[in-house]
């Protein structure tokens, strides 16, 4: 038997021992390897690192949240702002002895959905009363106001001009002061603004363990305050640069409005580990479709006409607090003035016949 059969094929007596062929293979191996670093696959430095990670991050997003990674990252900034508005990401405890439904979350728009009318708009008062602005500044303001009631819905021009006005209106101002009047709109100008059904159904979430958090357009301090009166987790809301505790009249990430709402939504289900599809959204706008189609279940409040339309063609929920102004819709205002006043002539004979 030669020694090439008896070592298996293999001629070590051309080769060396076992040992030098080993080492041959593996410097053979090692020079191989950094002929491909060198010339086919260079080593990833950290801008290699950067892209490849940015494309990853890219088709987990378009997967998960089915975004562009530049929104997603616009969210992120909103969330972050938030974060650093409040101090901490959560602006109320929930009740220790109602277990947490972890996953579960109600995310509720504020104007016209919450409370009636446009926060903006009060927002924009307290402003005025305080002096940080002239009453010529403020007429369009006023302007956006009637339209908002007249109409019942809002309009995305008019929602970035007025927060390009607040931007402006607060510029220079500390954070503290605004914080301040925050505090006293909500606690004077807002809780009366309540509607009580739209609070009962958060009231709701909260008593089965969700998470409830308020997305507005609305300055992040004024939500955050709102929430924190009502016992909710937290509010993500347009976010106003600040250095130095005193506003530099610039934006952070996005305007809370209409995509900018999803953004924020799907940064913050991303941070707070969600389950978009156990998650219910509630708004009254179809500016706020990008966010009601995002989640497992969908309510309109109160919804415009292009909402109502599209709830209904989707077969979603649709809630209307305002029956009043139903009533007035489908029976006139002056039919309704003749009914409340025959109700009242009825009840004062009535109290007479008993006395």
């Amino acid at each position: 038997m030669s020694s090439n059969d008896a070592r298996g094929g293999w001629d070590f007596d051309a080769i060396g021992t076992p040992e030098d062929f080993l080492s041959s293979w593996s410097a053979s191996r090692g020079n191989l390897r950094r002929f491909f670093e060198d010339h086919a696959a260079a080593p990833i430095n950290e801008e290699s690192q950067r892209q490849a990670g940015e494309a990853a991050a890219t088709q987990a997003v378009a997967a998960i949240y089915d975004m562009d990674l530049n929104d997603f990252h616009a969210g992120v900034d909103a969330v972050a702002g938030a974060i650093e508005s409040a101090g901490a990401i959560h602006v109320s405890t929930p009740d220790p002895d109602v277990p947490q439904d972890v996953g579960a979350a109600a995310f509720f728009d504020v104007d016209n959905t919450l409370i009636q009318g446009s926060s903006l708009i009060v927002f924009a008062q307290g402003l005025f009363r305080k002096k940080f602005f002239t009453f010529k500044e403020i007429l369009p303001v006023v302007w956006k106001q009637a339209k908002f009631k007249l109409t019942g819905s809002e309009n995305a021009d008019d929602v970035s001009r007025g927060r390009e006005q607040a931007l402006e209106f607060i510029k220079g101002r500390s954070v503290s002061e605004l914080v301040e009047l925050c505090e006293e709109i909500v606690d004077k100008r807002m809780t009366d603004k309540m509607w009580p059904g739209t609070k009962q159904l958060a009231d709701m979430h909260i008593a089965a363990g969700h998470q409830v958090w308020l997305v507005s357009a609305t300055p992040v301090q004024l939500a955050q305050i709102l929430a924190q009166r009502l016992g909710f987790t937290g509010a993500i809301g347009t976010v106003a640069e600040a250095k130095d505790g005193v506003f530099t009249g610039r934006l952070v990430g996005d305007i809370l409005h209409g995509p900018g709402k999803r953004h924020a939504v799907a940064a913050l289900a991303s941070i707070e580990k969600l389950d978009l599809a156990r998650c219910t959204a509630y708004s009254d706008s179809i500016n706020d479709l990008p966010m009601l189609s995002m989640v497992g279940t969908a309510v309109a409040i109160n919804p415009d006409s292009k909402l109502r339309k599209e709830a209904e063609a989707r077969g979603w929920e649709v809630r209307d607090f305002r029956s009043l102004r139903k009533a007035a819709r489908a029976y006139g205002l002056p039919a309704l003035a003749t009914a409340a006043f025959s109700l009242t002539g009825w009840r004062i004979r009535q109290k007479l016949r008993k006395e």
